[in-house]
């Protein structure tokens, strides 16, 4: 697995042994940042990382900062170990958490975030969909963007967001989602 562009195209990264994780395509990330544009100078969340590959990837393409978020183990070590091959110690930070201790964590420390990548594990969402779309929005800049990876066949949707646009890249779909206008308080 690679990084698909930026200052760090080509570059290699390793994703955890197993099948807990499903990295991001490189085609799909590609048609991800391609769908987002730039994002030179954006703070980047990256929940549910995995292997960091979209957060990875935002910092090769211009993000300033991007905070990588994985519950479990070896992801974490995995993600770490990535961050550091790739001399991005100082613009990224890498938490071991579950997705609620460290959107409460992240809120309490008033961090805000322009894009927010989520890809729990498949099957989830209806389980987590209104606590997640509750933890998410005292961390969202105004403006932010939520990018959620999820199979095809779900069509995933967060309280006080709205669906911008749906992409279907084979078994794996993209929901492009910004918040409503007047939820950010």
């Amino acid at each position: 697995m690679r990084i698909v562009a930026g200052t760090l195209g080509g570059r290699r990264i390793r994703a955890p042994r197993g099948r807990g994780t499903r990295p991001t395509p490189e085609r799909v990330r590609e048609a991800v940042f391609s769908a987002i544009g730039s994002v030179d100078g954006l703070t980047v969340l990256d929940l549910f990382a995995g292997s960091g590959a979209l957060g990875l990837e935002a910092v090769s393409r211009g993000a300033r900062r991007a905070t990588l978020v994985d519950r479990d183990r070896a992801a974490h070590t995995t993600i770490a170990s990535n961050v550091t091959a790739l001399g991005l110690d100082e613009q990224c930070t890498v938490l071991r958490a579950d997705w609620r201790r460290a959107l409460t964590d992240l809120a309490r420390a008033e961090i805000a975030y322009d894009i927010v990548f989520l890809d729990p594990p498949y099957g989830d969402w209806e389980a987590i969909r209104g606590d997640l779309g509750e933890a998410l929005e005292p961390v969202l800049a105004s403006g932010a963007r939520v990018v959620a990876e999820h199979p095809a066949t779900e069509a995933p949707s967060l309280p006080h967001m709205q669906v911008e646009r749906r992409r279907a890249y084979g078994d794996t779909a993209v929901t492009f989602m910004s918040l409503r206008t007047g939820s950010l308080g």
